[in-house]
């Protein structure tokens, strides 16, 4: 999809079809016949560069998607945060909230500068006018799931999750975790910058695919299990904008898959497997290939969950994550099957398939 480049030309095109200079008018303006004999082309366009500007429509329903996402129906600022109050809850339950929306923003948090990226690049490459916009929508979308981390965060610990002292040990034990996951957060953000000018669409694409059939999964699934009322409806709405998102992924897919090269295909593999170990830090456990953690991390990631289970949340249970992560998972399967893709094996889910190496500098993260 990207614009070839424009090769030079100097007057050749332009006045190809004049042999002689037509003769000068009378008036005191030359005209336009005799002004286009000596007209030259500018130097090449350079490539990855949003310009010349252009409005292809070559996909008609990632318009119509784009026309359905002007209004999303939703704002953060309209939900019920009246009726939250955090006074309802103990310290240690606040502590845990605010640790689980701050664990997701690592994700969502990160959404409006991972597609802003992303929709810059696909002006860059020149991608047709539907899938820019597209991209736009998700940025706005992404700006408001963001919102919703701050506004739970702020309401649970004002100015957290860093700048405020916790009172208990679980609270110090919460803010030394989000520490560690910011840190890894930073390695992420490093990949993707590098990734996204590496990679081309195919892989772009079945890697945010990977991550939005994951997130409408489990925001489905919340939605069904908390308690409290402003995030049943936080969990309704974000839910709502991911499988919109996905639709977006699978009609771009639907006409780059069938010509998929072999090497892109042997990518696509790495990358799924890529994308398991990159969002199970927020939908299973963290696995060992990516994360660096701390010593505590993991007991006290355990303690903060169960807390904040407690309390309403609708965090799944360890098993529920499993069988969603496998859930998510074969839907995918079933989507890249019929075009050759090779499934990585995802042990940790029971998934069997291609063992593949996993190497961070090689693929491209997934929010």
């Amino acid at each position: 999809m990207a614009l070839d480049t424009l090769a030079p030309d100097k007057a050749g095109n332009l006045a190809a079809r004049i042999e002689t200079p037509p003769a000068e008018t009378s008036g005191a303006e030359p005209d336009a016949a005799q002004l286009l004999f000596g007209a030259e082309d500018p130097p090449p366009f350079p490539e990855m560069n949003i310009f010349p500007l252009e409005w292809r429509v070559e996909t008609p329903k990632l318009q119509a998607i784009y026309d359905s996402a002007r209004d999303p129906g939703w704002a953060p600022n309209k939900l019920p945060w009246d009726t939250l109050d955090p006074n309802a809850f103990t310290l240690d339950q606040r502590y845990a909230i605010s640790y689980w929306f701050t664990l997701l923003s690592v994700f969502d948090g990160s959404g409006p500068a991972v597609f802003s990226r992303a929709f810059i690049h696909t002006w860059e490459t020149h991608e047709e006018d539907p899938i820019r916009k597209c991209f736009f929508s998700i940025v706005r979308d992404e700006v408001n799931h963001e919102e919703i981390c701050q506004r739970a965060i702020q309401a649970m610990t004002p100015n957290g999750p860093l700048d405020f002292e916790p009172e208990t040990p679980l609270g110090q034990l919460a803010r030394n975790n989000i520490k560690w996951y910011y840190h890894n957060g930073c390695r992420y953000w490093s990949g993707f910058q590098k990734g996204v000018l590496k990679f081309q669409l195919p892989i772009l694409f079945t890697s945010f695919l990977m991550g939005e059939v994951a997130s409408s999964t489990l925001f489905h699934s919340m939605y069904q299990k908390t308690s409290i009322p402003v995030f049943k409806e936080c969990f309704k709405r974000v839910g709502q904008d991911e499988a919109r998102h996905m639709g977006i992924c699978l009609t771009v897919l639907e006409t780059i898959l069938p010509n998929l090269t072999d090497e892109q295909r042997e990518i696509i593999t790495k990358q799924i497997r890529a994308g398991f170990v990159f969002l199970s830090g927020i939908l299973y456990l963290p696995p060992e290939d990516f994360w660096e953690l701390g010593p505590t991390f993991r007991p006290a990631h355990k303690m903060l969950e169960e807390v904040a289970r407690e309390a309403g949340l609708g965090i799944l249970t360890d098993e529920e994550r499993r069988e969603n992560w496998r859930t998510a998972v074969l839907k995918l399967k079933g989507l890249l099957d019929p075009y050759g893709v090779e499934f990585p094996a995802l042990p940790e889910i029971g998934i069997d398939g291609k063992t593949v190496a996993f190497d961070p500098d090689d693929i491209i993260p997934v929010f």
